[in-house]
């Protein structure tokens, strides 16, 4: 699949621009620079070929900034990936110092590129465009992210600089894990880890991922999707708009992955918002496993990770059934098999139990330990069946569906746990008129 890397000053547009490509507002746009941190990946169909389309931080060169200079790598290996470049300026402030140097440091990447002049809004604008020429592009052209104008052209332009023939990567079917968690719990870095390079920006300040990552890694022969999510803060600190972009893009990546990896700091604890995390995972229908990263910093002397685990345990409550992996990226002790106990998790979501197994397992005990009803009326509950579904889910079938107590079909699901041994897997009870 050919890919396009969109770079060029803060502030230029060059989120929105991405935004317009994919049809979509997958990319954080906002008025202030330095929004769009890492790499962003879409893709779009046009005429028949797809391509991948990266959105990049804001280039600022020679920056000391921590952010900035972090920004302007992850530019350079959006270039260093891409098969065209598209720079694009602002068209009512004219050329910049920054693209001119930006322009200097293209020209010796040898990649292809076009000169995207945006905020050219109408025609009177148009006349804005013959100064970007000094910036020593023979590609230039003049669009309007925001409104969409040219956008075809465009796109057409970007064309030409494509190599013909590049193979399309099926992505479609594999499996997404997404690491999820706090800010600054570890998760660029294990992401990192997992795949060998610095795909994502890491720095000791909290909340430095604010957008939804995915990658693709080779495990155990397998190929599958990481998704790198922005930390989740606690709502009220939450107190720009992109910091709730973040938050939700972190809601959607869980949404949209098929299992996830929830990571703790052992350092500081378990806090509220990490069971928060892991609950809202679980009610999404997702699988779910802990790490607790930084293991590492604990004295094992006076806290056992056995000790550790029963005190997460006890919080979690009724979902205790969350298995947890005691871990340090920094250390290298157990991320792999992090990732291994993720994909089994995973696995365990497709079980299917037989309908025999089920009633001659249940029945018995529903015999023994019967429902209680509020009115007084007899509960029966003849038959169970596994019903299709992405997630285990069990129907019983009863005279009285309505009555049936949460806390009795919490005891059915403890039994169903006992029994078939669905750790990390939410499963669900259904019960229909006989």
């Amino acid at each position: 699949m050919a890919t396009i890397a969109i770079v060029g000053r803060p502030n230029v547009g060059k989120s929105t621009l991405f935004n317009r490509l994919i049809g979509g507002r997958r990319a954080i746009v906002d008025d202030k620079p330095g929004v769009t941190r890492d790499r962003i990946y879409g893709s779009f169909d046009w005429r028949g070929r797809q391509f991948t389309v990266i959105d990049t931080g804001g280039f600022v060169p020679d920056s000391q900034n921590v952010f900035e200079r972090a920004i302007r790598e992850q530019a350079q290996y959006a270039v260093d990936e891409a098969d065209a470049i598209v720079l694009v300026v602002d068209g009512t402030a004219g050329p910049h110092p920054i693209d001119k140097e930006l322009a200097n440091v293209l020209r010796k990447k040898s990649k292809k590129v076009l000169l995207a002049v945006n905020k050219i809004d109408d025609v009177k604008h148009e006349r804005s465009i013959g100064q970007f020429f000094e910036l020593g592009f023979e590609n230039v052209m003049g669009i309007s992210a925001q409104l969409g104008r040219s956008i075809g052209d465009f796109i057409d332009e970007v064309i030409k600089l494509m190599p013909e023939g590049k193979s399309v990567e099926e992505t479609s079917g594999k499996k997404r894990i997404a690491i999820v968690g706090k800010p600054n719990v570890g998760k660029s870095s294990l992401v990192n880890f997992l795949l060998g390079e610095n795909r994502s920006i890491v720095t000791d300040v909290p909340g430095t991922t604010r957008d939804s990552i995915d990658s693709l890694m080779k495990f155990q022969d397998e190929e599958i999707i990481l998704i790198d999510t922005a930390g989740l803060r606690r709502k009220s600190k939450i107190k720009e708009s992109v910091e709730f972009f973040s938050t939700l893009r972190t809601f959607q990546a869980v949404e949209r992955c098929d299992t996830a990896i929830v990571l703790f700091d052992a350092s500081i604890g378990v806090e509220k918002q990490d069971l928060q995390i892991v609950e809202y995972a679980l009610e999404q229908g997702k699988p779910v496993i802990i790490g607790v990263n930084k293991w590492d910093l604990v004295d094992q002397k006076e806290v056992s990770a056995n000790d550790y685990e029963q005190a997460i345990k006890a919080r979690l409550r009724i979902y205790d059934f969350v298995p947890i992996i005691f871990m340090s990226v920094l250390k290298e002790q157990r991320v792999q098999k992090l990732l291994s106990r993720a994909l089994e998790v995973l696995e365990t979501a497709k079980i299917k139990v037989k309908t025999s197994e089920l009633n001659d397992y249940l029945l018995p005990l529903i015999e023994t330990t019967p429902p209680f009803s509020k009115t007084g009326k007899e509960i029966k509950i003849k038959y169970v069946t596994q019903v299709d579904s992405k997630l285990p889910t069990f129907a019983f079938f009863t005279n009285l569906p309505e009555e049936v107590t949460i806390t009795y079909k919490r005891f059915l699901e403890n039994k169903l746990r006992e029994r078939f041994e669905f750790e990390g897997v939410p499963i669900r009870l259904v019960f229909k008129q006989k």
